[in-house]
């Protein structure tokens, strides 16, 4: 399954270097094979994600690159010369990081991403289906509970009337 599931808490290494959550590696190199027309197995090189800073909370987002690449193709749709334009371009690009992990399984958070979420020894991964975030372990705690709380009265597009939601 190629999405991002569960809360997983990892440590940070002296050198800033997290290991990413074995299903999460899965997940993202099943999304780049076949983003690539290949079979996993078959794959070259690493395995890239897209880091930024949320603009809702004080996490790291982390994209594989071509829901990145979706993320920002709206922009296309502007007109390059506009002050909209520069501004989503600015937030969407300026703050991204692209990183590879290594042979372990490990990333390089950038000192700035780390800051902006409050990250010091340990940090939580939380999947969000597409794409997943890094928390500070406590922060990560408090925002699963309020969105708990919030989702309940929330009904999903499509959903059947008694049915799970």
């Amino acid at each position: 399954m190629s999405v991002f599931l569960g809360t997983h808490q990892n440590r940070l290494d002296a050198k800033g270097r997290v290991s990413v959550p074995a299903g999460f590696r899965t997940a993202l190199r099943e999304r780049t094979a076949r983003e690539q027309g290949v079979a996993v197995d078959e794959m070259q090189g690493p395995v890239q994600i897209v880091l930024r800073p949320s603009h809702k909370h004080p996490c790291i987002e982390a994209w594989p690159p071509a829901a990145f690449a979706a993320l920002a193709s709206p922009l296309d749709k502007l007109d390059m010369f506009s002050e909209d334009h520069d501004d989503l371009a600015a937030a969407i690009y300026a703050d991204a990081y692209p990183i590879d992990a290594d042979k372990e399984g490990r990333i390089m958070l950038p000192e700035i991403l780390s800051a902006h979420a409050g990250l010091i020894d340990s940090v939580a991964f939380m999947g969000l289906g597409h794409i997943f975030q890094i928390w500070e372990p406590k922060a990560a705690e408090q925002r699963r509970t309020e969105a708990r709380a919030r989702a309940r009265a929330v009904s999903l597009p499509g959903a059947r009337a008694g049915s799970p939601s």
